[in-house]
């Protein structure tokens, strides 16, 4: 479908170009959005009687684009999330999460103009883009962590993440270590119960000769006695 367009459309086209797109992407977003008009030749005239009005308005929201941009542009933002170890999210953080954040921080913000191919499913520093208007873009950081504290550990440049898997393993380490000294202690145990029964099983006949040979001194004496 060949449509004309009514602003600045990224790797499309400008303001008044005629191009041709797919008619799926016209119907869906084009026209009902009200960026683009069917190239015929009615609405052809149309846009070149309301150009003029047209650039006008388009300039305004540029110029108010540009003043939310001066004061958003590589602003960050702090989203609390629960994650295992690795950092891995349980859920993710999604381009209408990052817009209720922005526009709860005063700058009024749709889903549709954050800028992210997919949602962030891990700890950490993200930057995503913010479409403020079809010539202006914003940048800004959304810091992903599980506590504010981290949060701001993170902006300081700290690998949280990195620090809680060390924290895991030397918490392992120690596990390995008392059980190997427990394996230890009961081997011990173990040895020391095997001499003592050694012991005890070498002095048994001893006893029981002393005693058979003192019997045999006292009936020796009787007998002498006789």
């Amino acid at each position: 479908m060949q449509v004309v367009l009514l602003e600045r459309i990224a790797k499309l086209g400008q303001m008044g170009d005629v191009v041709t797109v797919k008619d799926g992407y016209a119907r869906n977003f084009l026209l009902p959005q009200g960026k683009a008009l069917r190239a015929n030749k009615s609405n052809l005239e149309r846009f070149e009687q309301d150009r003029a009005q047209l650039e006008a308005r388009n300039l305004e929201r540029k110029q108010d684009a540009e003043a939310v941009h001066a004061k958003l542009d590589g602003q960050s933002f702090v989203v609390i999330r629960s994650s295992g170890d690795t950092g891995q999210l349980y859920g993710s953080v999604t381009p209408r999460d990052i817009a209720d954040l922005l526009s709860a921080g005063g700058f009024d913000t749709a889903r549709n103009q954050v800028v992210l191919s997919q949602p962030i499913k891990n700890l950490g520093l993200h930057t995503v883009a913010v479409n403020l208007h079809p010539e202006v873009t914003s940048s800004v950081i959304v810091n992903v962590a599980r506590t504010e504290d981290e949060a701001e550990r993170q902006a300081a440049g700290e690998d949280v993440t990195g620090e809680q898997q060390d924290e895991d393993e030397a918490m392992d380490l120690d596990a390995v270590f008392e059980e190997g000294v427990s394996a230890d202690i009961s081997e011990d145990e173990a040895e020391e119960t095997a001499e003592e029964t050694v012991e005890a099983a070498e002095e048994a006949p001893a006893e029981e000769v002393e005693t058979e040979a003192a019997d045999s001194e006292a009936d020796t004496e009787e007998a002498s006695k006789d």
